[in-house]
């Protein structure tokens, strides 16, 4: 597999940090919540076997650069220079919080031959816990990393996801606890990106319906019921949006089970 590690400048002058995997039509990988593209890779890899992979580490992770203060925007602009870089146009698969990013950065017009959202985390419109249960996250995990205190941080996030307490504290006593540290302030971008503070952390309703480009929004079947209903929300929603339920899969799913799924949408033709 022809593989080479790269950097891109971002137009506000950040590095951003990529592998660029296989030949074929180009796919740019997007990761969600502390994750680099060491997470990603095994998709990647994958991927690669079918098409031009972009692996990348999105700001503040990984080899990454980063620049104060965030905005989403960057991060739109972080794939923008990557999608120019694969050639000025590119399909693009984003998981969790990373298909949050991918929603934005499409209806910003950034060019997309297709997309792939898969398992974007917004809150349910019309549940009320659920909406303030996201606020009163974003508003804890701004106010914890303000103080500093990553390890709390990455607790509350995966507590918020519903990590069980006792693998939390097993996972604090791992080497892999200090990488996940390191990552911890983007968590704050995560959260900014899903619009935990601003809109509860519900669809952006105004920019889906901008977005134009074929999409593919993917549910696990596994995964919590309600995600299924707002995944079906998300791709009415936009004009050439596609639902599709991966049955017995939760949210991580194994590159040998996603992976064609993402091949046969991807290579399907120009539209849905």
């Amino acid at each position: 597999m022809r593989e080479t590690f790269q950097e891109v400048a971002s137009p506000d002058g950040t590095a951003i940090a990529f592998d660029r995997l296989g030949d074929g039509l180009p796919v740019i990988v997007v990761g969600g919540a502390l994750c680099d593209r060491a997470v990603t890779r095994p998709t990647a890899e994958e991927l690669a076997k079918h098409f031009a992979v972009i692996n990348y580490d999105r700001r503040g992770r990984g080899d990454s650069r980063d620049t104060t203060p965030y905005a989403v925007q960057r991060e739109i602009e972080d794939i923008g220079a990557l999608v120019a870089e694969a050639g000025g146009t590119a399909s693009v698969y984003g998981h969790s919080s990373g298909a949050g990013l991918v929603l934005h950065a499409a209806a910003h017009g950034v060019p997309m031959a297709k997309i792939v959202l898969h398992d974007p985390p917004y809150a349910p419109d019309g549940d009320e816990e659920a909406r303030r249960s996201s606020r009163e996250y974003g508003e804890k995990l701004k106010a914890t990393l303000s103080e500093g205190r990553r390890g709390e941080a990455v607790e509350l996030f995966m507590t918020m996801v519903g990590m069980p307490q006792e693998m939390i504290e097993g996972m604090r006593h791992t080497p892999r606890w200090t990488g996940l540290e390191a990552l911890a302030p983007t968590l704050a971008y995560d959260s900014e990106v899903m619009g935990d503070t601003s809109r509860d952390g519900t669809i952006p309703v105004e920019q889906t319906g901008r977005v134009t480009a074929p999409a593919l929004v993917l549910i696990g079947g596994a995964d919590y019921p309600w995600m299924i209903e707002v995944g079906r929300r998300l791709a009415d929603a936009m004009p050439n949006g596609r639902h599709r339920v991966l049955e017995g899969q939760e949210h991580a799913v194994p590159p040998e089970v996603l992976v064609p799924v993402l091949e046969d949408f991807f290579s399907d033709g120009p539209g849905p």
